[in-house]
């Protein structure tokens, strides 16, 4: 055992000894013997204490500031600010009106859809459990949605909100799509975290839904340049869909509720505003005749390998427009193919020059101002001398001896000239009445239909014309208009002479389920009856008479008055005249009119580029189905036959 330390001996004095005392230790700082001791004095903690209470008293008046900033100052503002964090707000977006032909069949409508949402809470790494699931989530999603990848990456990865827009407008396919893997992912995750907890993540559980609706057009291409497109936010963006769109669009809604962490609190109540549903809009479009209309044009475009081409159908009783075709067109439910040269309406918007058809006006005015009749005589020869031109007809001929009505059923450019010059004293005045009388008609402004981007032609005023105008805008070059100004010049003499503005809407149906007519075209006396009922006949012999252009416009069964035009074209691209521009105009019955039919291409490269030609056979198939749509039936009357020829001497 080891050995243990002794604790140190206390010495005890001996007996009878006393204890010898230890000097004591000086104090410090005592003086040595012979000094003067000095005293000790503590610090002043006066100041200290100062300095603290007044450090106390700033932080203590400084919160006193702030609390009296919140809670009185700002109240309202921080009120306001929590009340915001407190409440979402959502827009209820109110359904799109329905545009419907004039039998109420559906040309444009909203059909639900639904707007694909997500939130990216639960695509960050602490929830996701994995760093890059809003990339693998947006690999699985871009297929379908159409987006590529990176941009709903970025989306999903949005820090500091619970909620974001994927793609809006989705067809229910999609979303049941996506529905579908959302149950096949969450399968997934479920039987692997069975294996091992928290080992998968559902990669689409944060997908998420919201009812919409998107714009659709049942039929196709079908009467596109009329009813336009829609852009991606829903709004109108061509033709009458933003023409009318105030309408259509009706009046958002809006609804406000709690939210706690991003989410709603379904025990927290609501205040909704509803939405107000778009006006259904009615056209004064017969879908079949407006079929039968693109049908023919197409065809004969591909056929001509032309540029374009139009067709107008126009009840002359009422100036309701029953067609109005473009070729080519284009598809509304996907711009993504479609040429942007092709979708507006070319019907309204491509100003040229017509060429013979436009000769009906001259004529109107030489028998308004009884300058002329029918039967006056009109020698036409080969060459015709003005200014600093030699005018001539389209073909080469001995000299002719045609009445005016023969005038306008040879189509003689030179015969118009001679009897235009007959409306003055001098050419001069002459210009000035054939101007007053195309104003009439509509030329040089607008149609009265309103559509955007409509073009109202060019129609100098007659001091200004040139030596060549004054010549050329009798026959139809020279001044220019669109398709419908055309057909109109056509419905206003089958109407007795009275111009009705065209009309594409009927009426408006509103939410509440009543329907309010358009308001009534204005209508403008241009010619006396008479005279229009001449040129009705007049323009018969232009059809039936063999002489006359027109004769691959007949209908059997049918008294048909139509006019013939080819003109020479201004290319777009050069300004300069390249290739011609062909047209059909006429109506029927001819003595009872009921509708009237437009046709024009533009620059056909093959074959025939005559208007009786190639639009004269489109004209008849066109009228043929619109009146047999319109059960409009043969009046049974007989052909005027006006004498187109005279013999000299008599």
């Amino acid at each position: 055992m080891p050995p243990t330390k002794e604790p140190p001996r206390r010495r005890v004095p001996a007996p009878g000894r006393p204890a010898a005392r230890r000097p004591a230790a000086r104090p410090a700082g005592k003086a040595r013997a012979g000094a003067k001791p000095k005293s000790l004095r503590l610090g002043s903690p006066k100041p200290r204490l100062r300095l603290v209470s007044l450090g106390l008293t700033l932080v203590m008046l400084a919160f006193v500031v702030r609390l009296f900033q919140v809670q009185a100052v700002d109240a309202a503002t921080y009120t306001d600010k929590a009340e915001r964090q407190r409440q979402a707000r959502h827009t209820l977006t109110a359904e799109r009106g329905e545009i419907t032909d004039r039998s109420g069949i559906a040309l444009a409508a909203s059909v639900d859809a639904h707007d694909i949402t997500a939130d990216p809470w639960m695509y960050a790494p602490e929830q996701a459990k994995v760093p890059d699931a809003p990339q693998q989530a947006a690999a699985i999603l871009a297929p379908i949605l159409g987006r590529p990848p990176a941009e709903l990456a970025k989306k999903l990865a949005t820090p500091k909100t619970r909620y974001v827009v994927l793609a809006r407008r989705q067809t229910p396919q999609v979303w049941k799509q996506i529905k579908d893997l959302k149950s096949v992912y969450a399968d997934r995750a479920a039987a692997a975290n069975k294996r091992k907890p928290d080992s998968a993540v559902n990669l689409l559980g944060g997908i998420l839904q919201e009812p919409s609706s998107t714009r659709v057009y049942p039929n196709g291409d079908l009467a596109a340049g009329i009813l336009g497109f829609v852009n991606a936010a829903g709004r109108g963006a061509g033709g009458l869909e933003v023409q009318l769109d105030k309408e259509l669009a009706g009046r958002d809604g809006k609804v406000t509720f709690a939210q706690a962490n991003g989410r709603r609190v379904p025990t927290a109540g609501a205040d909704e505003t509803p939405a107000v549903p778009g006006s259904d809009i009615e056209l004064t479009i017969d879908r079949d005749i407006q079929w039968a209309a693109q049908s023919a044009i197409e065809e004969q475009v591909k056929k001509s390998r032309a540029d374009r081409g139009y067709v107008i159908v126009q009840d002359t009783v009422t100036g309701e427009v029953l067609a109005m075709a473009n070729a080519p067109g284009f598809d509304p439910n996907d711009l993504s193919r479609a040429n942007a040269a092709s979708m507006g309406n070319a019907a309204l918007q491509d100003a040229y020059e017509p060429g013979s058809t436009s000769k009906i006006m001259s004529m109107a005015a030489v028998l308004e101002e009884k300058a002329a009749t029918p039967d006056t005589h009109v020698v036409v020869p080969n060459r015709l001398k003005r200014g600093d031109r030699n005018f001539k007809d389209d073909i080469d001929h001995p000299t002719w001896n045609l009445t005016l009505n023969g005038v306008l059923a040879k189509s003689s450019n030179i015969g118009t000239i001679l009897a235009t010059g007959e409306l003055g004293n001098t050419q001069p005045e002459a210009n000035r009445i054939l101007h007053s009388y195309l104003t009439k008609f509509g030329i040089g402004r607008r149609s009265g239909l309103g559509f955007p981007g409509e073009t109202s032609g060019i129609l100098a005023p007659p001091d200004k014309w040139s030596t060549s105008q004054q010549y050329t805008i009798p026959f139809g070059q020279g001044l220019s208009l669109n398709a419908m100004q055309a057909a109109s010049v056509y419905s206003t003499i089958a109407n007795g002479g009275v111009r009705i503005e065209p009309t594409l809407v009927r009426g408006t149906k509103g939410p509440d389920g009543r329907f309010t007519p358009a308001p009534a075209p204005k209508k403008t006396r241009v010619v006396s009856d008479q005279t229009a009922k001449t040129l009705a006949r007049m323009l018969e012999s232009v059809v039936d008479d063999e002489e006359g252009t027109g004769t691959k416009a007949r209908i059997p069964g049918y008294r048909v008055g139509g006019k013939t035009g080819t003109s020479n074209r201004v290319d777009p691209l050069t300004g300069r005249y390249k290739g011609y521009t062909a047209s059909f105009a006429g109506f029927a019955p001819a003595d009872k009119p009921r509708v009237t039919v437009y046709c024009a291409i533009q620059n056909p490269t093959k074959g025939s580029y005559f208007g009786g030609q190639i639009c004269g056979p489109i004209y008849k198939q066109v009228m043929e189905f619109a009146l047999k749509t319109r059960q409009v039936a043969p009046t049974g009357g007989r052909p005027a036959h006006l004498p187109v020829t005279f013999t000299p001497g008599s």
